[in-house]
């Protein structure tokens, strides 16, 4: 590990070289991904493209023109919990009633299916200048509901759907004074730019 006066310098040339490739990959067509076999089962998505979420901000960045970033939160997640800032689009996977009720076999409040939400997706792709061939990544909580969603992509003909598999929250510790919080790995975590601070052109205004 390096110390002293060039770390902070080193680390951002580290980063550049990071982005640089992502770039690279990105636009020669490359699929950038982790093996599926590597993925944990629950987080395995049918489109097969499955980024971390440091591996997500590096792809944005790298070729912000050339990636659609969605998050398929709940509209109440984002306002409460907070944004990705290089989030092009809020698009619901799955929402909360108009009359939340709760289920006593999940142990938490009912959620429904977005049933528009690869229409929303193909409008928002053609906002931006966009195809079903270019790079659509994905973010939840944790990388449950994206590895649905980016599989439903793909079987509507989606080329490059990405699941980012450590979501925004990332994954809940599973031992020592912090088990249970989601403290893991995930977006905030790995100290991704995010805010409380919505912009509207962003958000979900659809009715579903």
């Amino acid at each position: 590990m390096k110390h002293g006066p060039f770390a902070s310098a080193w680390r951002r040339f580290g980063r550049a070289v990071a982005i640089f490739n992502a770039a690279t990959l990105l636009l020669a067509g490359q699929a950038m991904a982790i093996d599926a076999d590597k993925v944990p089962a629950a987080k395995r998505s049918a489109s097969g493209l499955h980024l971390t979420a440091v591996e997500a901000a590096e792809m944005k960045q790298g070729a912000p023109g050339k990636v659609l970033f969605i998050d398929i939160r709940t509209r109440a997640e984002a306002m409460y919990v907070g944004m990705a800032t290089s989030v092009d689009y809020l698009v619901p996977f799955l929402e909360f009633p108009e009359v939340w009720e709760w289920s006593d076999a999940s142990n938490e409040f009912v959620q429904l299916s977005n049933t528009h939400f690869v229409q929303d997706v193909e409008s928002r792709l053609a906002r931006v200048g966009l195809s079903k061939d270019d790079a659509v990544v994905l973010i939840c909580r944790s990388g449950i509901r994206s590895n649905h969603a980016a599989g439903l992509l793909a079987q509507y003909g989606f080329k490059r759907a990405y699941t980012v598999i450590d979501g925004f929250e990332g994954d809940t510790a599973k031992d020592g004074e912090r088990k249970g919080q989601r403290v893991v790995n995930g977006w905030k975590n790995a100290n991704q730019p995010w805010s409380y601070k919505l912009l509207k052109d962003k958000m979900y205004l659809d009715d579903l």
